[in-house]
């Protein structure tokens, strides 16, 4: 192969170019939410795009009050989820304990937009309240447009 002054150029180019990375959510149910506070504020600082195709749920929520909104969209197939925070069921012998100070915290996060979805569907309770593709997600997340 022959490397030709041409060819080096263009491939500095495309070496010198920021590298842009989205961020696609297809089947998130959450875990241990500091871990994802470090995660999203690794998104949110490298100005990633975060692209929610599917499910959402539990602490994987949280890139909504961390990442901007600006930088959010939801395709047709997402859906968020939201429950109270509970201590890890390894620590409780397998029950459901749910923490005040958790769901406190999650609450903090969110924008003012889920706070009200939130409260005007019962507030968090252990159960997992979902919102599905259509009006009321559309009222917190923007569509993504068609070029993401």
């Amino acid at each position: 192969m022959r490397i030709t002054l041409i060819s080096l150029l263009l491939l500095s180019c495309v070496a010198a170019a920021p590298a842009r990375a989205d961020l696609h959510i297809t089947r998130d149910h959450g875990g241990y939410v500091e871990e994802y506070k470090v995660k999203y504020k690794r998104v949110r600082d490298k100005g990633e795009r975060v692209i929610i195709d599917g499910i959402c749920n539990s602490a994987c929520t949280l890139v909504l009050g961390i990442v901007p909104m600006s930088k959010i969209c939801v395709t047709p197939r997402a859906s968020l989820g939201f429950h109270q925070a509970y201590y890890d069921k390894a620590f409780t012998f397998g029950i459901k304990v749910t923490s005040a100070s958790g769901t406190s915290d999650l609450m903090s996060y969110y924008p003012d937009t889920v706070k009200d979805w939130i409260q005007r569907n019962g507030g968090l309770t252990t159960e997992m309240k979902k919102i599905k593709n259509g009006v009321d997600l559309w009222k917190i997340v923007d569509p993504c447009p068609d070029e993401w």
